[in-house]
């Protein structure tokens, strides 16, 4: 799918009025989701966020989604990212703590990755394991980049335990993590378990963002 419509090229820049019951801060974030391209054109597509332009961007480029492919979205509400990855034709099986509306073709399961019987709950509904393995999840953000790093982190790593549950051989693992890169530890869990290993920033990340993804391909077992 292509994103030219999300430039923002031509559009007149939205100004936010001054308002007794409304922050600074909140000000400032309503102002930037009226001017943000990706809002209207998630909007326009009827996506559940801007999010799902982000995995539109990194499929652009690593080309891992396809008709038929098993995919399982960790941490999928809202479910921008179920939805893209549906529209490929991959089947779909959801999972978040939080409660997410259902999505046509995609089995969404309310539950907490971390329980002992989650990977083999969630390898049985796609009907074996998986060739992609997604998670966009991120913790609530501190304003302190260390502790909002090490806690984005953290996600990243219950969703890989997950992910070197139910991958197949040669599947493929994305995942958010912050700027500074995967953390040491799970950076070399990473090369040990995959062929190749990228970090990448979409057009879709805001540029003030310190969001990265990672991208694994190959999946190779751990040794």
């Amino acid at each position: 799918m292509k994103t030219g419509d999300a430039s923002g090229r031509g559009r007149v820049p939205v100004k936010v009025k001054k308002d007794r019951g409304r922050t600074a801060a909140s000000r400032a974030w309503l102002q930037r989701q009226l001017n943000d391209p990706y809002v209207a054109a998630a909007r326009s597509k009827g996506y559940r966020s801007r999010a799902a332009f982000k995995l539109i961007e990194l499929d652009g480029r690593f080309h891992f989604l396809r008709k038929g492919a098993k995919v399982l979205d960790l941490g999928a509400a809202p479910g921008g990212w179920s939805q893209v990855a549906a529209a490929k034709g991959a089947m779909v099986v959801a999972a978040d703590v939080l409660e997410m509306e259902p999505i046509p073709g995609v089995t969404f399961f309310k539950a907490d990755l971390t329980g002992a019987d989650v990977p083999a709950m969630l390898k049985e509904a796609l009907g074996g394991p998986a060739d992609i393995v997604l998670t966009d999840m991120a913790a609530p953000t501190t304003g302190h980049r260390a502790t909002d790093h090490i806690r984005t982190i953290a996600l990243a790593e219950i969703a890989l335990e997950v992910a070197l549950d139910v991958l197949k051989p040669g599947g493929t693992f994305v995942g958010k993590v912050f700027q500074g890169g995967s953390s040491n530890e799970l950076l070399t869990r990473l090369k040990k378990a995959f062929r190749e290993v990228k970090h990448v920033k979409p057009p879709a990340s805001r540029q003030e963002s310190v969001e990265l993804y990672v991208v694994a391909l190959g999946f190779k077992a751990e040794k």
